[in-house]
């Protein structure tokens, strides 16, 4: 069974950084592709980014490009996302997604995600 574990969101002020991670198990790591996504109340959730299973093409939305980075360590399945510069709109609950289809992966399709981990961003 796929467990996805999302750690290091936090509250901070505007202009400050944070790293999630996200653990797995439960599958061969480096056949996935891997994403992080969020969601605020009342909202669907939404890609932030995404990376293949060899950890190349890096695929960002736009508000985050240039201020997140998303890596992935294969001997250690976990996936990061370096949060830089962070903005009151980038408050939301983080999750990280699994899948071996990139297109039903960046779409927010997969079948497999974390329980989530709440980033809170201060002006």
């Amino acid at each position: 069974q796929v467990q996805l574990v999302e750690s290091g969101g936090g509250a901070v002020q505007a202009g400050d950084s944070l790293r999630l991670s996200c653990e797995a198990s439960g599958l061969t790591f480096s056949d996935y592709n891997m994403g992080w996504f969020r969601q605020v109340p009342g909202k669907e959730r939404e890609f932030v980014a995404a990376i293949d299973w060899n950890g190349h093409n890096p695929y960002y939305e736009a508000t985050v490009t240039g201020r997140f980075f998303i890596s992935r360590d294969n001997a250690q399945n976990i996936l990061f996302l370096q949060m830089n510069n962070l903005k009151p709109e980038d408050t939301a609950v983080y999750y990280c997604a699994a899948d071996l289809n990139w297109g039903r992966m960046v779409a927010g399709q997969s079948r497999d995600w974390g329980q989530g981990t709440q980033v809170s961003v201060s002006s």
